[in-house]
């Protein structure tokens, strides 16, 4: 028993509500050496964090947990049987992928020795297009590129479905039907989600419940044989007309969930991304892809559809999505084909479409796999084991109570209401005992059902799929159901600068020609042409981004990432005509953008032979490596005597939070560029002697209410760091605007660093430094990978923010990775716990917020649970043992378990956050789930309720008005008994919203929710009570009766209140129990 123990060390400490947030912290840290102690290995519920746990670990679990349902208690937790059956089915799929790559590397070989001319069957033209589905998706699937080069290469085969390479399709829904008809829709069938019936069979599945239904079958036979039908069905058959209620309301219940989860699901596979359609570059959802579609890809995309490379450059791809191994694969002209699902690993490229859905290997793979949501929370193991222990005790107390109650039976101590011994040995027919056995084994087997709390583990599901519908709303995509709960544990958030704290919206505001200042920003009547020219064709050349013209004249129209729209929209207003220029030149080389480099670079061929290569990135980097600079007037100057006017410039732009880049070039020799393909792709472009062409200060302002946000933040115990790619002093300078550094004081190291200088650092004393850091710039990935590492190697919980494709490993490494919705890369987002949909900072507090809300709303739930449990279990067992009869029968208590378990869990596990939850210190992952304040809030109602209802049980015949017979006597004591117990749970439903407040009521009105299972409950009882007494075995009671009822529950409120000024320690009572028990083991185990 003393490992389940365990399973109420738990997480937040409400007491620490009280300190100052110093000494919350300090707490916190103090806490990390008794949580060390507490660590028990033999605990199988013992697991702080699910993410990446091995399955070993989740299998123990399962087997240790007592559990009456299975089917239904581990609905929602990863199904390890079909996670292996997925595994194998992936990996046929993959050995036909990696037969097809083997053939293709086989065919590519012998063509380098001889070149063989294979036959290829001439396309034939099929409706509108001038190649068939078949032979198109032959190609793609079988790599054939034999049949590429029939169909006449890229241009020939774009003729063929009608597309155009550099524009793409026209788009015009007439185009897209026809496509879609012909080749089909980038969609595969999907399985079905289970059915009501489904949830419905579940829900029967308890053990207990079929229990039930046979003693109801026996008793309900018994009856009718001794009483007749007319009156004989009312014991077996209100048993099972109360077990029908319960699975329908269970299977309900279960079954909007269900379609919640199915909704999120279908959310998170929908990827928008970028198509040229007409010419103009616009998004998409992944699903409205056609064949003949002209996609653009770049580092972290996805490839959306099977289909054929036009134009890339080290384009390197990832495909152990389709074939298992992590082997990066270089396509080019001789490779070009790419498979859906796979990840741009590197480069940049542009792709035709050629095959979409169910067409291709990763249509078949998904649409062979179900979408499985299972995945179990720490919270969810957790209180498996809570519910384990209960049931444990329950259990317990349900054999204690069968055996007293048999051994008075046969005893002959047991009287019914008339108080004639209801078994005398010799006289009593069998038929009669075992009617009476029945009803004695009913009622343990209903104690079992209330005690073991198969609600409790549910409820953390139930909230989090409230809690994550909600969160759409607030622009939050959980994709992995633990972050949700972890994220009321956060103790620090890295955050990225651009786009989250700042709004990403950005211009071109100050820029330096040579020497000169451009003042506006946009006159370029002072540059000489040939300045002029070069900055054209550098910005025009070495972009992913685009520019679009509409023939009417319209707006121009300017597309690609955010920095590299400002550049381009800056130059569009310098006289930049961008198809004109990118027709004057050809591409030889790309060296694509790179975040540790902090740069991009291309190779142009001029139309005279001449070799121009461009570089364009972070403007202290570009700088020194320049070693000259192009003035106004377009001659060449030595920069060795102006670097420091430069720099100066630099530095302040970057203290005005002004994002600076450099744009620089220089002339090469063709005899020195690599001739041939191969040796081309692997050329690194020269990045030395280059000449300085502009530096310009790009402002991205701060995002309204960001200030607000981290302000939150503080008070709320979680620590804001900013980690950015930009130079140290524009970070400088947003930290102090967003509030993340309080003044210029605090903007010292270690408080503000740069990433080369925290990489350089030896790992102890990146452990020691990592806590005080709040600004990391010019950090790579990698920085902000050991800074995680770092900060969870000193107890921290870390929730950290990323866009790019090499901010997967920290995202991965996290406790909770938040990807970016709009500028996060695909490779980001599915390393990510969660995509915030509108990049927003203030999301990701949102989120903080219904983190602590998850955590909360359980609370209150086990709060309520607990309190019912008690009180019904001791309520029952002392009847039993001193009467031999217990006032609440198996009817009576499978309500109130519904009450308890189904409804009790919709009330309180909807209940939006509070600001209240801000003002706390963060859930500690070991602190216990049954906090001090609960205990004494759940004993204070449960020895209340007990004592009234045990004096009522007792003495409650002299209380009564003189009824005609002893018997209806008896039964109105009973059902006074009843409804006073159900008016109890009614009223401390209330108490347990808010366990830590005096107002109880607050927003209570707000939940409709919650008042209408309130309302539903109470409605309910007046009905069971005035209408269903043959059913329940209750009588009607008068007005008189009502009001006794309603004024025992009415008295939970002010005691609620009076309780709350009972002082509680600060230790967990956990604690004192656990630390010699666990210190007996360990000497036991020296020993």
């Amino acid at each position: 028993m003393n490992g389940h123990l365990t399973v109420t060390i738990g997480n937040r400490h409400p007491d620490d509500d009280d300190l100052p947030p110093s000494d919350n912290n300090n707490n916190t840290n103090n806490h990390y050496d008794d949580d060390e102690e507490l660590v028990d290995p033999d605990d199988p519920f013992d697991i702080t964090q699910t993410k990446n746990a091995s399955h070993e670990t989740l299998r123990r679990w399962r087997q240790a947990a007592l559990v009456l349902n299975a089917s239904r208690r581990f609905r929602y937790t990863l199904d390890l049987k079909k996670e292996e059956e997925k595994e194998q089915k992936k990996h046929l799929i993959r050995a036909h992928a990696q037969v097809i790559r083997a053939a293709l590397l086989f065919r590519l070989a012998g063509e380098r020795e001889i070149v063989i001319s294979t036959a290829v069957t001439p396309p034939t033209p099929v409706g509108d297009y001038a190649i068939g589905l078949e032979q198109l998706v032959s190609m793609s699937k079988d790599q054939n590129i034999s049949a590429l080069q029939q169909y006449g290469g890229i241009r020939g085969v774009s003729n063929l479905i009608k597309s155009n390479p550099d524009k793409g399709i026209s788009g015009d829904d007439a185009d897209l039907l026809k496509r879609k008809n012909a080749f089909g829709t980038n969609t595969y069938p999907r399985k079905k989600g289970r059915s009501f019936w489904r949830f419905l069979w579940e829900a029967w599945q308890d053990l207990t419940l079929i229990i039930l239904i046979i003693a109801a079958a026996v008793s309900l036979a018994l009856g009718i044989k001794t009483e007749g039908l007319e009156e004989g069905w009312y014991d077996g058959g209100s048993i099972a007309f109360a077990v029908f209620l319960v699975i329908v309301v269970t299977a309900t219940s279960d079954y909007r969930q269900s379609l919640q989860f199915q909704n999120l699901n279908a959310e998170k596979q929908n990827i928008q991304l970028e198509v040229v359609r007409g010419g103009r570059t616009i998004k998409i959802s992944i699903f409205d892809i056609v064949v003949g579609d002209v996609i653009p890809l770049k580092i972290g995309d996805q490839v959306p559809a099977d289909g054929v490379l036009i134009t890339g450059h080290s384009l390197a791809i990832d495909e152990s999505s389709m074939t298992g191994e992590s082997k990066i694969v270089h396509k080019d002209h001789k490779a070009p084909f790419l498979m859906s699902g796979c990840k741009v690993a590197d480069g940049v490229g542009v792709m035709l479409v050629t095959g979409v859905g169910i067409n291709t290997e990763w249509g078949l793979l998904m649409a062979s796999i179900s979408e499985d949501t299972g995945e179990e929370t720490p919270l969810q193991v957790r209180l498996n084991g809570v519910a384990t222990f209960i049931g444990v005790v329950g259990l317990t107390v349900a054999v204690l109570v069968l055996a007293v109650l048999l051994g008075r039976y046969f005893s002959g101590h047991t009287k019914d209401v008339h108080g004639n011994v209801q078994f005398v040995a010799g006289t009593t027919s069998v038929s009669n005992a075992v009617d009476g056995v029945i009803k004695i084994f009913t009622i343990a087997v209903t104690i079992v059902v209330v005690a073991v709390p198969e609600g409790l583990p549910l409820a953390v599901t139930l909230t989090l799929a409230y809690s994550m519908r909600k969160m759409m709303a607030d622009k939050a995509l959980v994709r992995r159901l633990s972050a949700c709960e972890t994220m009321g544990s956060a103790t620090t958030i890295c955050s990225d600068k651009t786009g989250t704290l700042t709004l990403n919206e950005m211009t071109v505001v100050e820029a330096y020609v040579g020497r000169m200042k451009l003042n506006p920003p946009d006159d370029s009547s002072k540059l000489h042409p040939e300045a002029l020219s070069l900055i054209n064709e550098g910005i025009a050349q070495n972009t992913t981004g685009n520019v679009f013209v509409p023939k009417d004249g319209g707006q121009t129209e300017v597309s690609g990432s955010p920095t590299e729209k400002a550049i381009l929209s800056w130059a569009v207003k310098l006289g930049m005509n961008f198809d004109v220029i990118r027709s004057n030149s050809t591409v030889l080389h790309v060296f694509p953008f790179n975040s540790e480099k902090k740069r991009g670079g291309v190779a142009l061929k001029l139309g005279d032979s001449g070799i121009h290569i461009h570089w364009k990135g972070a403007a202290e980097i570009v700088l020194g490596t320049c070693t000259q600079y192009l003035d106004s007037n377009g001659q060449l100057q030595s920069i060795e005597e102006e670097k420091a006017f430069f720099k100066e410039a630099i530095d302040d732009m970057a203290a005005r939070s002004l994002r600076c880049v450099a744009i620089a070039y220089r002339s090469y020799e063709l005899d020195k560029v690599p001739s041939n393909e191969q040796d081309l792709d692997q050329w690194s472009l020269p990045e030395h002697e280059l000449v300085l062409l502009a530096i310009v200060g790009i402002k991205d302002p701060c995002r309204p209410g960001v200030k607000d946000a981290v302000k939150v933040c503080t008070d709320a115990g979680v620590k804001v760091r900013m980690v950015t790619g930009d130079n140290l002093q524009t970070a400088k300078a947003i930290a102090l605007e967003c509030g993340i550094l309080a003044s210029n004081e605090d903007a010292v190291e270690p408080n503000i660093i740069e990433g080369k200088k925290f990489r350089e650092l030896s790992e102890k004393e990146r452990e020691d430094i990592a806590k005080k850091i709040t600004v990391m710039g010019r950090s790579s990935p990698n920085d902000k990978l050991l800074l995680v590492q770092a900060l969870r190697k000193g107890g921290e919980v870390v929730a950290v923010t990323g866009d790019g494709t090499n901010d997967a490993p920290a995202l991965h490494e996290a406790d909770i990775g938040l990807s970016m919705g709009i500028q996060g890369t695909e490779v980001a987002k599915e390393s990510s716990d969660i995509i915030i949909l509108d990049d927003n900072f203030a999301s990701v507090v949102k989120v903080v917020r219904w983190g602590r809300s998850v955590y909360a709303n359980i609370q209150k739930f086990i709060q309520f649970q607990l309190t019912v449990n008690v009180a019904a279990l001791v309520i029952n067992v002392v009847a039993a043992i001193t009467s031999g009869a217990v006032p609440l029968n198996a009817v009576q208590l499978l309500w109130v378990n519904l009450i308890m378990d189904t409804l009790g869990a919709l009330a309180l596990a909807t209940e939006p956050p509070t600001d209240h939850l801000m003002h706390r210190s963060p859930v500690g992952r070991r602190e216990p789930l049954i906090t001090n304040i609960m205990w004494r809030n759940l004993l204070v109602q449960a020895v209340y309720q007990i004592a009234v209802l045990l004096v009522l049980n007792f003495c409650g015949e002299s209380f009564l008005p003189n009824q005609d017979t002893r018997a209806y006597a008896f039964r109105v004591k009973n059902t006074l008994i009843f409804n006073a117990f159900v008016m109890c749970q009614i009223f401390n439903e209330f108490n347990a919203r808010k366990p830590d407040e005096m107002n109880v009521f607050r927003g209570v009105t707000k939940n409709r929710l919650f008042m209408g299972i309130v309302g539903m409950t109470f409605i309910l009882q007046i009905i069971i009570i005035e209408f269903l007494g043959k059913f329940t075995s209750t009588v009607k009671l008068d007005w008189k009766l009502w009001l006794a009822s309603l004024g025992i529950g009415l008295v939970s409120w002010p005691l609620a209140v009076a309780g709350k000024f009972i002082p509680v320690p600060k230790t967990p009572l956990s604690r004192y129990f656990l630390k010699p028990l666990r210190r007996l083991r360990r000497s036991r185990a020296t020993q």
